[in-house]
């Protein structure tokens, strides 16, 4: 089930670059991989103005769980003074997806659900189709558990177009 659904984003994330239009400054669209406390793929792109959306699929594991989700992030971007290419954003959304607990002889699956924050730096290269997000993505998560989680620190590293 997780590698179906994993195809199924890589093709929605494929369709959508292949209708954009590139734009000679700066990016509309980014895709590329988001490593952190969750590893994943991403894909930004512009809604208008100073406003992107944010499309990430991850996944997480350790020995007695496994979540693999689908986040959708509104962002808003304000460029940082004297520093061309830089900008600070922030924005929220929310994420769906799955969960396996696997205590020894027990395992249970559920349904992963949350309400997720974001603050981080972006910059896009100059002479390079290549953006560099760092971020903080906290989330509220609604089920299985209520829950706070503000594990969610990445690095994403993204072809621009």
């Amino acid at each position: 089930m997780k590698k179906v659904f994993t195809i199924l984003c890589l093709a929605f994330i494929a369709t959508l670059a292949i209708h954009s239009t590139s734009k000679a400054q700066g990016y509309d669209n980014a895709i590329g991989g988001r490593f952190g406390a969750a590893n994943g793929i991403t894909f930004k792109t512009t809604l208008g103005d100073n406003k992107m959306l944010d499309l990430i699929a991850n996944f997480r594991s350790n020995n007695n769980y496994k979540y693999f989700r689908v986040t959708g992030l509104y962002e808003v971007y304000l460029p940082v003074t004297d520093a061309p290419g830089l900008n600070w954003y922030y924005g929220g959304g929310a994420s769906i997806g799955s969960v396996k607990y696997e205590y020894g002889p027990y395992n249970s699956s559920d349904l992963y659900l949350s309400v997720d924050g974001v603050l981080g730096l972006d910059y896009k290269f100059a002479d390079a189709p290549i953006n560099l997000s760092l971020d903080w993505k906290p989330a509220i998560q609604l089920a299985p558990d209520t829950d706070f989680d503000a594990s969610g620190v990445g690095l994403s590293l993204r072809f621009t177009f």
